[in-house]
């Protein structure tokens, strides 16, 4: 599974990066939302992964210029934003499953997996 993971976090990037690139085949990282915008538009990924709050774009503006632009690839908002309004608006907007922070990683993974089942 090719997996696009933006996260501006530093230290939870970097244990969330490592985790995914042992569990899935290739897992590219970036740390805002323009690289994770521009780093969409121009690669196949089979998921994406956005934090909703980062800097350059927020993960809700990535989201929507890319689904604008035909991306039809998965997207899951991995996030601290964690009041019902805002997953309701994360899911009704279109994106494919939302996680709330703090997050078990093997849930994260399961979510991941059930994903890929609807690409295969």
């Amino acid at each position: 599974m090719d997996i696009l993971f933006a996260e501006d976090d530093e230290s939870l990037g970097k244990l969330i990066h490592h985790l995914l690139q042992k569990e899935f085949n290739r897992v590219e990282w970036v740390k805002d939302g323009r690289s994770a915008y521009e780093y969409a538009s121009l690669t196949d990924y089979d998921v994406v992964i956005l934090d909703w709050m980062m800097p350059g774009l927020s993960g809700v503006e990535v989201y929507s210029r890319l689904r604008k632009n035909g991306y039809k690839g998965c997207i899951l908002f991995l996030t601290a934003k964690d009041a019902i309004e805002d997953v309701v608006a994360g899911l009704d907007s279109g994106a494919d499953d939302y996680l709330v922070k703090p997050f078990k990683f093997e849930e994260l993974a399961a979510r991941l997996r059930a994903l890929s089942r609807r690409i295969e």
